[in-house]
Parts: structure tokens; sequence; C-alpha cells
């Protein structure tokens, strides 16, 4: 509703602000503020971002708008942001308003860059509601949160809907001054033409529709956040598969009558831990579940994992089929059985206090009832790269769920999100300080290792000090863990290798640095059979599905330090207590972070190979000196008669640990898998096969070094010790 015609200026702009704060939409938020930015002649500013902020600030002095000036130059005024002038010449095109691409711009205003943001739908239409962590918490508070949704994180509320979030989130990028348009869809970037006629010219993007004032933005870094189904040109992405386990998610019509209110939320009912419930819902229902959760916010939020068998014998999967992909498919789901299962598990759940459950609708204005494989979860090999042509560098960075899915039943969605938000940010900051491109990107994939393994547990406590500096978050981060020349391969000239004689060169080692790689794992394989043998439960024959029980890994700590466990009493049914006992003792007792979480150690299908080895060869390293470590196999000693100790390992043990960063191949378990079959193949005689993974010239160099290091290390330290 526009204002009164008599009303003074001031007052309008009072309105105007008023309408912005209650803005229920996309639509009406942007429109909102394109008119209280008319009504105070406030124009976009072409660089130095807090500008825009700076002036709003000075032509609006009201009460409702200084309670959230005073949260934002709070924010402002740390010191790692320097006032604004960080990034005051750099430039930013965001792809995505989702939460995580909102809070990247966000974090990029504040640095002063001058940020666009662009997303190809028109509306926020996410009922589902998120979990969030104490420190997401803590950040949006201090965004302002409360100020645009006042029933935030009310009481002991941890959860919000994902649109309220982006509103949240959008509201506060636009008073910082990033230009959002909706609508839009990002189709590449655009290098400038040669550089002898465009000196100073920046990359542009292809969009569609093309509008003259975003066609004619020059940027020098592009931050994608588009999803799991927008991955730029150049990334690869890493599958981690669990056991079958299908999400079913639901959303009905909230209308905050008193009898609402009253309902209980449902924090996380699990089988295991409330047996009756499940058995009852079963019983009187015929659903069966593993877990279910409720939350209230627009909608009422429920999301439960359902059993396979109990779909197919409700009618909701119409045939039971082997792969996953169609199993779920629209074809093989019956709509309204589905319907059916998720209101009968609500009631149930609820006690049937609900007066009505009608479904909320989805942006295809159909019930916002959804089924899944959440098992299924990509992470990307690496979290930015470097495009350069034509004398023009283009600094490319993912967040959100294109760098790392969610794994739902932890929340790990948005407390990721924002983390890895934080570091993109402070990748830009170091891009915008001059930094070589090899020593950015180092720095950032040193920051990327701890993204996975992070929980509220093996983070900083002080989440009131947490900022873009990843070491207010991380404890004992090392921001040199990889090198300048392991990421050669992610600054991306546009130059071929020709030279054919290195190719050949190349090729010859890693034919060699394959057989060898084998021996590594073999050696470290017997080493961890040793000290787990005679374990009940336990029985370790390879480097992949013996751990996911959490039993071998207890084992393992408990030859080493048994007062820290009683292993008789550990259920060897219970794989997430377990894995989190040897992951909570590795980390506080030996400095060891965690892989995964435990749940997600326990649910994966197919362990990565790889990432296992470097961290149980970290136990390795840790225990080189004990007493109670038996003899391994034998093995050869060293030519020259040297008889080394276990801590000369050391050096070999470190190598493991930059392995996963060194290698060009894609790093996943089909590797590793095809250096043993071809090892099986010439001991059985057969032909080699002809497609073997290619390695990088630096990635063979180092790894057959590493490994021959380790190999000998370990043998010589086997013969030591006998």
């Amino acid at each position: 509703m526009a204002p009164p015609a008599d009303s003074s200026h001031e007052d309008v702009a009072h309105t105007l602000f008023d309408r912005f704060l209650q803005a229920k939409s996309c639509e009406q938020t942007l429109g909102a503020f394109q008119d209280l930015s008319k009504c105070l002649d406030l124009q976009p500013e072409p660089e130095g971002q807090l500008r825009f902020y700076q002036k709003l600030k000075s032509r609006l002095s009201y009460w409702k708008a200084k309670a959230v000036w005073s949260k934002l130059d709070k924010k402002a005024g740390h010191a790692v942001y320097k006032q604004g002038k960080e990034c005051a010449k750099t430039r930013c095109l965001v792809v995505g308003a989702g939460p995580c691409g909102l809070r990247t711009a966000i974090e990029l205003a504040f640095l002063g860059a001058k940020v666009i943001v662009v997303e190809k739908r028109k509306a926020f239409s996410r009922n589902n509601v998120l979990h969030l962590w104490p420190f997401s918490i803590q950040d949006l508070r201090a965004l302002g949160a409360k100020k645009y949704h006042g029933r935030f994180c009310t009481g002991t509320l941890d959860h919000v809907s994902i649109r309220q979030l982006q509103l949240i989130l959008l509201k506060t990028a636009l008073l910082l001054g990033v230009e959002v348009f909706v609508g839009i869809k990002f189709k590449e970037p655009v290098p400038p033409p040669v550089a002898t006629k465009n000196q100073g010219r920046g990359w542009t993007a292809t969009l569609q529709p093309r509008i003259p004032h975003l066609d004619q933005f020059q940027f020098d870094v592009l931050i994608s956040a588009g999803g799991s189904k927008f991955v730029p040109e150049g990334f690869r992405r890493k599958e981690l598969r669990g056991k079958l386990a299908i999400g079913i998610t639901a959303n009905f019509v909230n209308r905050h009558t008193a009898e609402e209110v009253k309902v209980a939320e449902i924090s996380g009912v699990a089988r295991i831990y409330n047996q009756k419930f499940f058995k009852d819902l079963l019983k009187q229902t015929g659903i069966d579940l593993e877990n279910i959760v409720y939350y209230k916010d627009d909608t009422h939020y429920f999301v439960m994992t359902a059993k396979k068998q109990s779909l197919l014998k409700m009618g909701v999967i119409v045939q039971d089929l082997p792969d996953t992909e169609h199993l779920l498919s629209s074809d093989n789901v019956n709509a309204e059985a589905l319907f059916k299962y998720a209101q009968d598990a609500a009631n149930f759940s609820t006690r049937y206090q609900l007066p009505q459950m009608d479904f909320a609708l989805n942006h295809h204005q159909r019930p916002d009832v959804d089924m899944f494989d959440f098992t299924c979860m990509y992470r990307a090999e690496n979290a930015a790269l470097v495009r350069e042509r034509n004398g023009a560098r283009l600094l490319i960075g993912l967040v959100g769920d294109c760098l790392v899915e969610p794994f739902w039943p932890l929340g790990t969605g948005v407390a990721r999100g924002f983390l890895a938000a934080y570091d993109a940010a402070w990748m830009v900051k170091k891009w915008a300080s001059g930094a070589p491109p090899l020593e950015v990107l180092a720095e950032r994939e040193s920051i990327y290792q701890h993204l996975s393994q992070t929980t509220p547990d093996n983070t900083n406590k002080n989440i009131a000090q947490y900022s873009i500096d990843p070491a207010s978050r991380y404890p004992n981060i090392n921001f040199q863990s990889i090198k300048p020349s392991q990421v050669r391969h992610l600054y991306d000239t546009g130059h071929t290798e020709r030279d054919h004689g290195k190719a050949e060169t190349n090729a010859k080692r890693s034919m060699f640095s394959r057989q060898d790689t084998i021996s590594v794992y073999e050696e470290l394989l017997s080493w961890c059979k040793k000290q787990t043998a005679g374990y009940p439960g336990v029985a370790v024959t390879d480097l992949t599905h013996s751990w996911q029980s959490g039993l071998a890994l207890c084992a393992l700590i408990h030859r080493f330090r048994p007062h820290l466990i009683d292993f008789n009493s550990l259920d060897q049914n219970a794989a997430v207590p377990n894995n989190q006992l040897a992951f909570d003792l590795a980390q506080h007792e030996l400095g060891i972070l965690p892989i995964l979480t435990a749940t997600e150690m326990s649910q994966v299908s197919e362990p990565d190979r790889l990432t296992l080895v470097t961290y149980l060869s970290q136990f390795y390293e840790a225990f080189k000196d004990e007493p109670l470590l038996p003899s391994p196999p034998p093995v050869y000693g060293e030519p020259d008669g040297k008889r080394p100790t276990l801590s000369s390992a050391k050096s070999a043990i470190l190598f493991l640990n930059k392995l996963q960063k060194t290698l060009s191949l894609k790093r996943n378990t089909k590797g590793l898998d095809d250096l043993e079959s071809e090892t099986k193949r010439k001991k059985s005689g057969e032909s080699p096969r002809e497609s073997l993974p290619r390695w990088s010239s630096e990635s063979t160099e180092a790894l057959s070094t590493g490994h021959r290091n380790l190999t000998r290390t370990m043998q010589g330290a086997a013969a030591a010790n006998q």
C-alpha cells in the first residue's frame, strides 16, 4: 500500500523501510528496497561497496533503521575487513541466491567488494526447515536476523525455514549495497577479447535474459552457489554413497492457531533410542521408519527415513528396482500413496493433535512432499581454480551444495555452507591483496581439507570470535599443508602440454609408482591386522569396509591406550557410537582429526580408501614408539644394511597426508581398484589393460618417491623390531 500523498519525505522513507522489514517474499523485498532507494536518491556504487551503506545510513535516521545499523556497524568494524578497504577494487559475480550464495555476498560486501548476485528463480519457495548449529544462530543474530524475523530462534528453537533464511540474508545483502537480480540464468563466463586491444578489461558473463547493466559488468571473481546440479567447468566431484536410506519430507500449512502452537516439536526420534514408538507406528499404520523429525516454522515440517519394504508394501514404490535412481523416479512412485504415507506418519508422531493437515504447496503448486535418496552425496575435489585468458585472470570458487552436499540428519548443510562462505571470502581477500594465484589456490585447498570434518565439537568453542579468518574457527589449522606446486593443475592458462617425450617418461614413472603403491597399502594393512588381531568382532581384511563398524578403530586405540576404552562393553551393532568414541579419543588424545562424521563413516557403502589410508597412517605415526607394538611380518632389509627405527617413517607418513592433493586423477576408489586388479592380472599371466589412470608428471614423481620412502621405512622398522 502506497504511503499517503501528504506525508513528509521523512515519513515516506520510514514507511518504506517498515515495508522492507516486513516483506514476506523475495518480490516484495526487492520492490520495497527499490522504492526506498529511489526515495533516498541512492544509486548502486560502481566500487567500494560500503559507500552505499554509509550513504543509506546518513539519509535514513529512523529508530528502527538505527537498530539494524548498530548490528551491521559492529560487524563491519571487525579488524579483518579493514573498514571495507580490503577488496575495494575487486568485482564479484555470485551465481545463486540460496543461503550460501547470499551469505558469501554479504562477507564480500563487508570486505568492500562490488558484488552482484544473479538467481534463476523469481521467488523464494522452499518450505523445508533447516537445523542450525550454535555458531550459525550466533552468526545470523549478529546480522540482525531478529529485526527481520521476530520469531528467529526464540527460546530453545534452533531451526528456520529456507525461505525465511533467504529473506533474512537478502535484506542484509541489499542494505550493504549488493545488487540482486532474480529470474536471470547464468550460462558461462566470457573472457575479454585479445589483451593488447583491451587492457584492463575483465571477464563478463553470458546470461539469460540479457540485461545491459549485467552484460557490461566486468568481474575478476566468480562464486558458484547454484546448488549441487550446477558445477562450473573444470571442477570434478567425488561421490560418497552410503547404504540405501530413503528420506521423505512433507510440509503442511501452519495457520498458527492456539491448537497448533501447543503441539510439541520432535527434534529427532531414532529407532535405536525409542523402539516402542516405531513398533506402535508399524502396528497401527503399517509405516516402518528409522527416524522422524518435526519442526514448526512457516509450515509444519516433517522429515523421516522410511524402509524400502514398507514403501513397497504400502504401494508408495510401485516396483522394486535395483537402481536407486529408477527406484525413486516419478514413474515408479504412486504420488497419492506417498501423500497418505507422509500424512499418516505426521499424524501419528504428533498424537493426532494438529487440527488440520493440509499440504503446503511447492513452487509447482503441488503438495510439498518429496522422496529422495539422501545417502548419495557429492563433494568437489577442489574448492577453487583460476582461469586466465588474454591476460585477464578469473578466480572461481565454490560454496554451498556444489562444494559439499549436506548430510541432512546432522544439519551440516547451512553450518558447513556458512563456514565455506567465510573461507571463500578469506580467499577473495588474499586474491585482492595481489598474492600469486598458486599461493591463493594452495591456501584455499589447505583450508578446504577441514570443511568435511567440521562438527560443533571440533571447531573453536568461542563462537562469538568467529570471522572469515579460518584460524578463528579451525583449531591448529595449517595454511600451508598444500603447496603451490601441488595445485598447478588448478591454474588454467589455456595452454596444453605438447612434449611427447616427457609424456612417455611420465607414463613409465606412472607404471612404476602404481606397483609401488600396492606394496605400501599392503604394508599398512599388515600393520593394522597385527595390532587388531584377537579382538572379538574385529577382522581387518581391507582398508575400507573393515573399519565401518568402529570396532577396529576402537581396537587399535585400545591396543596402545587400554585405559581409554572398555572394549568388552562395546556393542558390535552400534556403529555410530563406536565410531564417535574412536574419533573423539583420536582427536582429543592423539590430535588426529576425524575424516568423516561417525554417522557418515558407518553408513557409506564404500568408504574412500585413500582417505582412510591417510587417517590410519596417523595412528601408525602416533604409536611408533609404543612397546606393545608386535613385530610385523618378515620383510626385506635395507640394501645398505642400515636398521632404521620407526621414527624415520615420519616424512613418508606426512607424504600420505599430501597424497590426496597431488593426484590429478579422480580421487576415488576406482583408481586403487584398478591398481589391485592390474596386479592380479599380471600375477595370473593375463595381458595388462590399456586404460589405466593417467597421472601428471609431478604427481607421479611425488607418488613414486613418497611410496618408496614409506615402503623402505616400514620394512626397515619391521626388521629392527624383530
